[in-house]
């Protein structure tokens, strides 16, 4: 088991070299802190525990964490108090909830972090992700983004049981 580190001044190693990460518009938060819709990054150490990816944008990417491409109905939902908070949900769904098949690259590739998933709070936060950063870096609502070439390279190195850890710094 392998703990991957990413500091929140958005810096993370791989293959012996510093690469960039984009994280919360909001900065980073204890995890025991964190709250749905306040864009923080939440600081631990989260399993990976699957891979989604846009079949229409790629093929899969090799890796060896459970992996399948998004469908069009594929949501997340992100209303505190429902029963599916912080789970894989069909669209349309009655509830609030995120479409992971965006018109951006944001989610052609996306690393499910478990964190508040076992089992999920009530708005401790959702769909905290490890997915494609924007050009520009710019923050995220609160998940941890790499370069789309870099989450590739990261994930050929992935195996069941590895973690990211957020660390402050």
């Amino acid at each position: 088991m392998t703990i991957w580190t990413v500091t929140a001044s958005g810096q993370f190693l791989l293959d012996g070299v510093q690469i960039r990460a984009a994280l919360g518009r909001s900065g980073t938060l204890p995890d025991a802190e964190k709250r749905e819709g306040d864009g923080a990054t939440p600081l631990g150490r989260y399993a990976m525990r699957h891979v989604y990816y846009r079949a229409d944008r790629g093929e899969a990417p090799p890796t060896r964490l459970p992996c399948r491409a998004i469908r069009p109905d594929d949501g997340w939902c992100d209303a505190p108090g429902d029963a599916a908070y912080n789970r894989l949900v069909r669209l349309p769904y009655p509830a609030s909830c995120e479409t992971l098949m965006r018109d951006d690259c944001l989610y052609d590739r996306i690393v499910v972090l478990g964190h508040n998933d076992n089992p999920p709070l009530s708005g401790r936060g959702s769909a905290i992700f490890l997915h494609c950063a924007k050009e520009t870096y710019a923050p995220t609502e609160g998940c941890v983004a790499l370069a789309r070439a870099d989450l590739d390279r990261f994930l050929k190195h992935i195996m069941p049981g590895d973690s990211l850890e957020i660390i402050p710094g």
